[in-house]
């Protein structure tokens, strides 16, 4: 099988990480924070070398800050739940993952917020920092505590400008929380100078780490109520969780080996370079990009943007039926919803979905010409 779905996660994973994984397993596997054995502190050693690791490469000065869960769509709901309060007002973004839209959604059902969805202008010409920042500035409220956006969209590669609405938030006393689960490993972040005061993203996609790892990240002074409660190694005397970060947001036992393995696909990434790796994948989906449009049955949704991630759909068939038909002829790729019914209604395809390629560190050229080749016969037989 050809692997196009890296947006859902990456894979293959690396050999480092597999090997990391393993040797956790077999030679330092205790559980951190549960224990002055050897085995325990070894363990933690690893979970604040991961942890160290991840802060550097988001810029943050304060690895303590950052808790690790078992996915970004965990750490986004343990900083909505625990940042917003009632009465509060939420600006989302048109492009957002259910992740973020589905726990706005039920505060606001439940009475506790409302929300506004801000247009990011994806298929507008004149897109510009300036002219989002405008449309946003007439959204606020008196009572707007938080924003809330993905950095990429899963569903093409827009992305957002960070430091500009960085920059928007911090003047209006407004958290800016990001969604980092397109982004991170593919764009460069850094949290000081975004001016990002919660980031949360999955471990799995961009950084090359296993699936059930992921975190968020949160800045000085940003305190959020625990959405989990638990054991925290310490304190267990006491009926509340700890107040200090981590342990706050880190009930239970940790999953060490995904801890590990995250590490590993980290050291892979600053091996690889973010830049390099994304300017790999922009070559290769603007190659594929050029390929379909010469297609009349194919239709490109905001193939003007450069990215990891293009959709497209091939007339006369749904995009179910086109994925399950690329499928059987090799290919692993997307094809629906994707997750994201705030992005589909923004792309004008909630009505029919889109098939969606996206592509990693490792995908090739060869493949993607394949994967054109394979759409071309498609199109010969609608």
């Amino acid at each position: 099988m050809i692997y196009l779905d890296h947006a859902a996660t990456s894979f293959p994973k690396p050999r480092e990480v597999l090997s990391e994984m393993t040797r956790c397993m077999r030679f330092y596997g205790g559980n951190p924070g549960r224990g002055s054995h050897s085995l325990s502190l070894a363990a933690a050693e690893k979970v604040y070398a991961c942890r160290r690791a991840v802060a550097e490469l988001v810029g943050s000065r304060h690895p303590e800050r950052l808790a690790f869960t078992l996915n970004a769509t965990s750490a986004i709901n343990t900083v909505v739940k625990g940042l917003l309060r009632t009465g509060d007002h939420v600006l989302i973004s048109d492009m957002e993952h259910n992740a973020v839209l589905r726990p706005v959604a039920r505060l606001a059902r439940e009475g506790r917020i409302t929300y506004t969805v801000f247009p990011t202008m994806l298929l507008e010409e004149g897109r510009s920092p300036a002219r989002i920042t405008a449309r946003l500035a007439r959204l606020v409220r008196p009572n707007t505590r938080m924003l809330i956006c993905a950095h990429a969209s899963n569903v093409c590669s827009a992305s957002l400008p960070l430091e500009v609405l960085g920059e928007f938030c911090r003047k209006r006393g407004i958290l800016f929380v990001v969604d980092a689960a397109q982004s991170l490993g593919h764009l460069p972040i850094d949290v000081e100078e975004m001016k990002i005061d919660a980031l949360c993203a999955p471990g799995h996609k961009g950084l090359l780490g296993p699936q059930g790892s992921g975190f968020f990240l949160l800045g000085e002074g940003v305190e959020a109520e625990t959405l989990i409660e638990g054991g925290s190694g310490y304190h267990s005397l006491e009926e509340e969780m700890p107040a200090e970060m981590p342990e706050r947001y880190e009930a239970g036992t940790l999953p060490t080996p995904a801890i590990a393995g995250l590490l590993a696909g980290i050291g892979e990434v600053r091996r690889m370079g973010i830049d390099a790796i994304h300017a790999h994948e922009c070559r290769l989906i603007a190659h594929l990009a050029r390929r379909l449009s010469y297609l009349p049955e194919v239709t490109l949704y905001a193939p003007q943007y450069q990215g990891s991630v293009l959709s497209f759909g091939i007339a006369g068939r749904s995009a179910e039926e086109v994925g399950l038909a690329l499928n059987r002829m090799g290919f692993c790729v997307r094809a629906g919803f994707h997750c994201s019914a705030l992005g589909h209604r923004t792309l004008g395809t909630d009505a029919t979905g889109t098939v969606r390629v996206s592509v990693g560190y490792c995908t090739t050229e060869a493949q993607i010409d394949a994967l054109a080749d394979a759409a071309q016969r498609l199109c010969r037989r609608t």
